[in-house]
């Protein structure tokens, strides 16, 4: 009977506009027909919810190139049929690329790959490290390159998920269901994630992705209920001592955000309320004033429907990251500008950090720390040399010897330059390596003044730290030739030193935008590269306000 039904599949796959490019993949059967083999969902047929019109990717696939690939690699029966049933889910539609080029999944998936997965084959393993490293990447569905990519690329996944897919944050989620395949109604989209059941287990209720998930529960509750209104006031005429209608309904949207404790409905802006309103800004990425700044109330009056898309999009995000399994890590946020250090799995501490400015982006991945450079030299980068360095040697001859900088050799025609050790290097008095395609590391920096603002993406990709120095003596506080005098003095010392940690130290580079603290409180944070807008184009239509309840909107003359 197995057979039977594994040879419906194929003729259904097969059959399906074979070798026709899908342009109009309505032309589907509508029965997404489903049949179960063993534990697997195998999808027979193709999607036909799913259109050029409301697909996540942009691109697709014909059936003839999915066919051609099949047979050129000689699947096992199984991958065979896991690799049909992905694209049939998908109708045909890219996993990991868009017209824009490699999607978030493909970023995430690649890094879980490097750290958990077996070793890629070498031409999969070279385009990807081309493909990452390219600032710019204009895609095309008829490029042979990135549609072998493309296949290659569900290939390796069917055979990670398999394996490793306990160390993921989606290891409910069947392979297929796990990449976005349409845009979805917010509505529609939260009560599907709501509708799935996490692993019970301790860790997992204590994970980010289970404690998001929480919150996403709470707002969509509070959006069905019609609890959240808009606040329409002056803030400039709500100070502390002030009495007015008005308060009541800033305390109240702050106990609904969790930012205001106990029971205080008054009309009175007390002390209460300025602690409640510095709690806000310390949750929201700003700094704690206890003022109702017009950044402040329109932060409160973000709709509701928006903060729930960006819940969902980092819970989509978290579910490409890996699950920690390590006690003692470093985690950094880049829309915080923040470092956290993780002993034991409770925060150790934590320090400012500034990032890679637009454009030249600090980026997702894990890796680990394993070397300490103390007063290094900073080799420049081909990138920075032709783009900054270049011009301003044509414009001040003694350029170089004024910031102590030499050249070291030629590659090709541009020289290769490197800053000598000392107190105006632009890497500080310390580096902190943890290899990666990325060429992403931790350094001091000589530009402290950088760490009083509140958004600080400013760098060329790497992390600037606040205090090096405290960075350094903690990792090497159990390596008794190392003393903080002996470190503070080879930071100072302008000689470059190597040295290695044993044992490492892992390291995770996220990007979240809305995630819960160990106090349980939901943060947010500005979009500060832009990618939860272009996620959320891909990923949500546009919200019917017909099936919304209707927003409720609170205005009050301040007495």
């Amino acid at each position: 009977m197995k057979m039977l039904k594994y040879v419906a599949a194929i003729i259904l796959f097969y059959g399906c506009n074979t070798g026709q490019d899908n342009v109009s993949p309505s032309s589907s059967s509508s029965d997404n027909t489903r049949v179960v083999y063993h534990t697997d969902t195998i999808y027979l047929t193709r999607n036909a919810e799913i259109t050029p019109a409301n697909s996540y990717s942009d691109l697709f696939l014909d059936t003839a190139s999915v066919t051609q690939f099949i047979q050129s690699k000689n699947l096992s029966a199984d991958d065979q049929k896991s690799f049909e049933s992905f694209y049939n889910y998908r109708n045909l539609q890219f996993a990991w690329f868009t017209s824009g080029g490699l999607t978030e999944q493909a970023k995430g998936f690649w890094n879980l790959q490097d750290k958990f997965g077996s070793k890629a084959d070498k031409s999969l393993q070279n385009k990807m490290d081309t493909l990452l490293n390219m600032d710019t990447l204009v895609v095309s569905r008829y490029d042979t390159t990135i549609l072998n990519t493309e296949l290659a690329l569900t290939r390796a996944y069917i055979q990670f998920y398999k394996i490793n897919k306990g160390k993921t944050q989606f290891a409910n989620t069947s392979f297929e269901k796990a990449i976005p395949v349409k845009k979805e109604n917010t509505m529609v989209l939260a009560d599907s994630l709501l509708m799935q059941h996490p692993d019970s287990s301790a860790s997992s209720l204590s994970s980010p992705y289970f404690l998001l998930m929480q919150k996403l529960q709470f707002y969509n509750t509070a959006l069905k209920s019609g609890a959240w209104n808009t606040i329409n006031i002056n803030s400039k005429q709500l100070k502390k001592g002030a009495s007015s209608p008005a308060v009541s309904l800033l305390k109240k949207r702050l106990e609904l955000t969790g930012d205001m404790t106990g029971s205080d409905t008054s009309r009175v802006f007390n002390d209460s309320l300025v602690t409640a309103i510095k709690n806000y800004q310390l949750h929201n990425g700003m700094k704690p004033t206890g003022i109702l700044s017009d950044t402040v109330l329109k932060s409160l009056n973000i709709p509701l429907e928006k903060r729930i898309q960006q819940i969902i999009i980092n819970i989509k995000r978290m579910q490409w990251m890996p699950v920690m399994q390590d006690a003692n890590y470093i985690a950094v946020n880049i829309p915080d500008f923040m470092l956290n250090v993780f002993e034991n799995r409770s925060k150790s501490f934590d320090m400012p950090v500034a990032v890679g400015k637009e454009g030249t982006n600090t980026t997702m991945f894990t890796g680990d720390l394993n070397q300490i450079v103390f007063s290094p030299y900073w080799n420049i980068p081909a990138s920075i040399v032709q783009r900054e360095i270049l011009p301003k040697i044509k414009s001040d001859p003694n350029y170089l010897k004024s910031r102590h900088m030499e050249i070291v050799g030629k590659n090709d025609s541009l020289p290769i330059i490197r800053q000598l050790p000392g107190p105006d290097n632009s890497l500080g008095k310390a580096k902190f390596l943890f290899p990666n395609r990325y060429d992403i590391y931790f350094h001091d920096t000589n530009a402290k003044d950088i760490f009083s603002k509140d958004k600080r993406a400013v760098s060329h990709g790497c992390i600037r730290l606040a205090d090096a120095e405290k960075m350094a003596n903690y990792l090497l506080r159990n390596n008794n030739t190392w003393s903080p005098e002996k470190i503070h003095d080879a930071m100072n010392n302008g000689k470059e030193q190597f040295v290695k940690l044993s044992p490492v130290m892992p390291v995770i580079i996220t990007y979240y935008t809305a995630w819960v603290d160990d106090a349980g409180q939901l943060n947010f944070r500005d979009d500060v590269y832009g990618n939860d807008k272009k996620i959320g184009q891909m990923m949500f239509e546009d919200v019917a306000i017909s099936v919304m309840p209707p927003a409720k909107k609170d205005s009050v003359k301040n007495k």
